[in-house]
């Protein structure tokens, strides 16, 4: 089974994509998108989103990552893509799945799915532009308004080079409310000759296994389930068959100091209680020990004393984070 962690703007970005792949269990990781409109951008914007092309485009964990960059102009999106290709990116991922009004407003994301002739050109030249070894993948989800073009959207994303399709399993409109319509994913993966991910309210093992059985896909992409559940990567392997690796509160206390840690590299102070107050939120689905770690720092804003609430014990080598 093929396991990728999702892009997710403002959640999964470069600080959790190095420690959830260090508890492991998945295969690719995805950047959250690069916004390209009608210039070339410097390395400096790409390495800024996606610090792995410094180390091979990996994380720490030695995971794979690939870039991904939203726009709606083919040629310039072909620019960046062989602007990053140099950077040694891993591969190229195209945004066709974003629901954001903003980033519908100014033609990218989910909107292009309107277009299918628009979406193949765009895989097009980004395929010309990149060397043969360097794979162009898309994400998309199954529409617009609707997802009567749901087929020809991917067809058109295929015919155009794209060598593995993600489908989140929701129209634009649909947003992220629950529920995910995996069986209707199932005709896009019989109707295109590349592999097809679902993607799409994943949480737990069952849903997992729905997803599968539903879509009719071999693989998933974790999103948000994934940053609630650390170790769900290794439960969905376990439930097919792999040698059980548990992930317990205790497993992820280095995990929750490395992400503090780099938070507060790239975040300003303001930013950087909220950003741990986002994980322990999530992490509170399935962890309950979390429950007491988000309630400890619920009202604190200064960085310094969420450091001590949360790390002090822990950075003085006499305990862990608070439980």
């Amino acid at each position: 089974m093929t396991i990728l962690l999702a892009p997710m703007e403002g959640l999964l970005d470069h600080p959790l994509r190095e420690v959830l792949s260090s508890v492991g269990g998945i295969d690719r990781c995805v950047t959250e998108f690069i916004r390209i409109t009608d210039q070339l951008l410097p390395a400096k914007v790409f390495t800024r989103v996606m610090p792995e092309l410094h180390n091979g485009s990996r994380t720490r964990a030695g995971t794979p990552v690939r870039a991904q960059l939203l726009g709606s102009d083919p040629q310039c999106l072909a620019e960046n893509a062989a602007r990053l290709a140099e950077l040694g990116a891993e591969g190229i991922d195209l945004n066709f799945g974003c629901p954001a009004a903003v980033v519908n407003r100014h033609r990218g994301g989910a909107v292009l799915l309107d277009e299918p002739d628009l979406l193949h050109d765009i895989v097009a030249a980004v395929r010309r532009a990149v060397p043969a070894p360097v794979p162009v993948s898309a994400k998309m989800r199954l529409g617009h308004r609707d997802d009567d073009g749901r087929v020809e959207a991917a067809q058109a994303l295929a015919a155009g080079g794209a060598s593995e399709l993600v489908v989140h399993a929701r129209t634009k409109l649909q947003g992220y409310r629950p529920p995910a319509f995996w069986h209707r994913v199932a005709d896009i993966r019989t109707a295109v000759p590349v592999p097809v991910i679902a993607n799409g309210e994943i949480w737990t093992v069952a849903d997992a296994q729905c997803a599968r059985a539903e879509s009719g896909c071999h693989g998933l992409m974790l999103g948000r389930g994934m940053v609630a559940d650390p170790g769900l990567a290794w439960d969905l392997r376990a439930a097919d068959g792999a040698a059980p690796h548990p992930v317990g509160w205790a497993d992820l206390q280095p995990g929750l100091l490395q992400f503090w840690r780099l938070v507060a590299l790239q975040a300003a102070p303001r930013h950087r209680a909220g950003r741990m107050k986002q994980w322990l939120n999530l992490l509170r689905r399935r962890h309950p020990e979390a429950q007491a770690a988000f309630d400890a720092v619920r009202t604190v804003t200064e960085p310094a004393q969420v450091e001590a609430l949360l790390f002090g014990a822990a950075l003085s080598g006499q305990g862990h984070v608070v439980a």
